[in-house]
């Protein structure tokens, strides 16, 4: 599993016009991708790692301040372009794979009392943000680590 985190002051989703997920105040904007032997422990692994990470002003974490974190699922984060002029998307979990992971990531942060706000899995989405900082941040789950 792998996440962008960028520290932001606001950041929105938009799909067909509609804005489907916002925060106002400072927080983090997560990209998140899935690859196809994610598991239940990365889940739970990234999860915690997104509400505990001190990337927030003053060192705190989403989880000091109560933070909100908008979630957006993105499959091009797995995008492989070492060769040639068009990536490759092989690592990445296709949809009836990655879709749960990415609702279990939200799940695992709702549960951790994060408030969560997210894109809608698959959709063609526009991601406005006031990156604070800028503060951005990769981070993969231990297993990745080891397989990428």
């Amino acid at each position: 599993m792998r996440a962008v985190l960028q520290r932001v002051l606001s950041a929105s989703v938009t799909v067909d016009g509609e804005v489907v997920g916002a925060i106002d105040v400072p927080g983090l904007l997560v990209y998140l991708g899935v690859t196809h032997t994610d598991t239940d422990a990365d889940i739970t692994w990234m999860a915690r790692k997104i509400r505990d990470l001190r990337i927030l002003r003053d060192e705190q974490s989403v989880g000091d301040v109560d933070a909100p974190v908008l979630v957006v699922s993105q499959f091009t984060l797995y995008g492989d372009a070492r060769k040639g002029r068009r990536p490759t998307w092989q690592a990445a979990a296709p949809g009836p794979v990655s879709e749960p992971s990415y609702a279990a990531v939200c799940a695992e942060l709702e549960r951790l009392g994060t408030t969560v706000q997210r894109g809608v899995f698959g959709a063609d989405m526009q991601v406005n943000a006031v990156n604070d900082g800028p503060v951005t941040v990769i981070l993969d789950s231990p297993a990745t680590g080891r397989d990428a």
